[in-house]
């Protein structure tokens, strides 16, 4: 796996507005407090849409998904 550390650099316009779109449609998916088998393999789809995978893809993911699972505050549908 292709982790990409974009950290040591700003990041370009267009990673800026990949990162905005898969906010929305993580938010979007976890809103109702449910995230499916199929909203989940829509965001990896997403995540890996570019061929690779960003630390700050990867960090979307774990608080948006991942935390929220682990607390309680979201429920994964298998």
């Amino acid at each position: 796996m292709l982790v990409s550390r974009s950290s040591d650099k700003q990041p370009t316009p267009e990673e800026t507005r990949q990162l905005e779109k898969l906010q929305v449609k993580i938010e979007r998916a976890v809103a109702d407090g449910k995230i499916s088998k199929h909203e989940m393999e829509d965001i990896k789809r997403a995540i890996w849409a570019d061929g690779k995978v960003t630390v700050e893809e990867l960090e979307l993911y774990r608080t948006f998904v991942t935390d929220r699972i682990v607390s309680g505050d979201v429920e994964y549908e298998f």
